[in-house]
């Protein structure tokens, strides 16, 4: 039985990697023990972050839109309990 899920159903949201963005100048206050040995290490700090808010935003967007569509999924799911998946007997896997 196909039911929406962690498990079984993941929407992705990825910002596009391979798109041209321009960049912006910004001010961070970072630890300073922290940024010393990501320099040592030879970490390129702005490279660093920005993959690192990248990430976060995916994540919060991908919790935002499970938190909108809770319902339908949860509506869904139940038919799918009761009904079986729609077009079931001409699915080949």
């Amino acid at each position: 039985m196909m039911r929406i899920g962690d498990a079984q159903f993941t929407w992705r949201f990825e910002m596009r990697t391979h798109a041209v963005s321009s960049k912006k100048a910004t001010n961070l206050s970072l630890s300073a023990d922290v940024l010393a040995e990501a320099k040592s290490l030879g970490i390129n700090i702005s490279k660093a972050c920005d993959e690192c808010l990248r990430e976060l935003v995916r994540r919060e967007r991908a919790r935002r839109w499970k938190e909108e569509y809770a319902e339908f999924i949860e509506v869904y799911n139940r038919i799918v309990e009761a009904e079986g998946v729609p077009l079931a007997e001409w699915r080949s896997f």
